[in-house]
């Protein structure tokens, strides 16, 4: 008897997820409404910080901002695993164009108050925990199984363009027109993705008498990750994507402002946009590279070598005080997450039951988006005690350390 063939291996394609007609239109209304997003952070963050200068305050405003992504992730992926996802996507839409237009209103009429701030970024911050998983199912219909980990990377790396061109137009709109003015604008830029939702057919196939009713709080989140725990790849993505949202996660970005004023530059305004626009430069720059060339195919290990680069990249972000080596350092962090966070939810996507793909999907969103509530705290409010700097430094040592400790679990051998 003759041994069957070996199976032949096609090498990657460059930008294969754009090969689909309905993902290269996903695609290009993704980056805008991203860059909405942050055109909406960057001016309002500039306000806040020059209205109150209080680092707490850019504490509380992350902790905030991604508290519900703790709270209410899982349970966003099961209703993503029920009910149609154009509509949940277009429900978390007219959410963040009801925040840009409440910024909006508060800085025309100049009554912004702490309290406020709060308020808008949790809505924000529930239009991104909605957002989430209906987008991921939403382009696993698009481009199927094959393709999968070029949509979730060109997903991050819209994403990306989006926070590229965020800081550029959004300090052009508050440099040209005014923050309230800059905001009104932004409410529109959601509007392609809206549209293009209501025409696509892709999402709309949802069984729901097949899945488990979803159920609010900590007890869906602890089924879904005793289930996770029976696929180390999974559990293993899942916690690296926790600890470096907890210690780190973005919540540097709310403390830019004051990154950019003590690296001395004479405009602090200019310096502290191309400090956002370096990090999601590398971030872009570094998806295009790796898509059009096929490179660093998902990998747990690899994840985890990228995460601990990572680390040391903020830590010399966070010490430095040359503004040229924090800008480079930024691009290289950049690159850096978005290829670790790309192959690590590509790792879950794939690994997850079917029937429960939201579920996992959310609880991934839940530990990489949900602690970077936490991030405000050991980087924010310990900044306010000890100094951003220090406070930066601190936080990214020690996921230095527990990232080196997860490499050598995912090293073990398994039984």
């Amino acid at each position: 008897m003759s041994e069957p063939p070996a199976p032949q291996t096609e090498p990657p394609k460059s930008f294969a997820a754009l090969h689909h007609r309905d993902y290269r239109v996903y695609f290009i209304t993704t980056a805008l409404a991203m860059m909405a997003d942050n055109i909406e952070h960057v001016i309002s963050y500039w306000v806040l910080y020059q209205k109150f200068h209080s680092p707490w305050l850019g504490g509380v405003a992350v902790l905030t901002h991604w508290l519900p992504f703790l709270l209410f992730s899982v349970y966003s992926g099961a209703l993503a695993d029920r009910f149609d996802n154009r509509r949940l996507i277009q429900i978390a839409m007219a959410l963040f164009m009801a925040a840009s237009l409440g910024w909006a209103l508060l800085f025309v009429s100049d009554t912004i108050e702490e309290w406020h701030a709060v308020v808008l970024l949790t809505i924000h911050g529930v239009a991104g925990v909605l957002w989430g998983p209906a987008a991921q199912l939403l382009i696993h219909d698009i481009v199927g199984g094959k393709d999968l980990q070029s949509a979730v990377r060109l997903s991050s790396t819209a994403r990306q363009l989006g926070m590229l061109m965020g800081p550029a137009i959004g300090g052009g709109l508050m440099l040209a027109l005014g923050p309230a003015a800059g905001l009104f604008i932004n409410v529109l830029i959601y509007l392609p993705l809206i549209v293009w939702l209501a025409r696509t057919p892709h999402g709309a196939r949802r069984h729901a008498a097949a899945q488990p009713k979803p159920s609010w709080g900590l007890k869906d989140a602890l089924n879904t990750l005793r289930l996770a725990q029976n696929n180390r790849t999974a559990y293993s993505m899942i916690v690296l994507a926790g600890i470096s949202s907890f210690f780190v996660g973005t919540a540097f970005q709310a403390q830019m402002p004051e990154f950019a004023h003590d690296l001395g530059t004479e405009k602090a305004d200019w310096s502290y946009s191309v400090l956002l626009a370096a990090n999601a430069a590398g971030a872009f720059i570094g998806g295009m590279i790796l898509e059009a060339r096929g490179l660093l195919q998902a990998q747990p290990r690899t994840a985890i070598v990228l995460t601990i680069l990572w680390c040391i990249a903020i830590t010399g972000f966070a010490l430095t005080d040359s503004y040229p080596l924090a800008a480079a350092l930024m691009f290289v962090a950049g690159f850096l997450q978005l290829a670790y966070n790309a192959m690590a939810q590509t790792l879950v996507q794939i690994h997850a039951p079917p029937a429960l793909r939201g579920r996992f999907i959310g609880l991934y969103n839940m530990s990489n988006n949900g602690l970077r509530a936490f991030s405000g705290i050991t980087v924010g409010i310990l900044g306010s005690a000890i100094g951003i700097h220090w406070s930066l430094a601190l936080s990214a040592l020690v996921l230095l350390l527990l990232t080196s400790v997860l490499l050598a679990f995912a090293l073990r051998p398994s039984r």
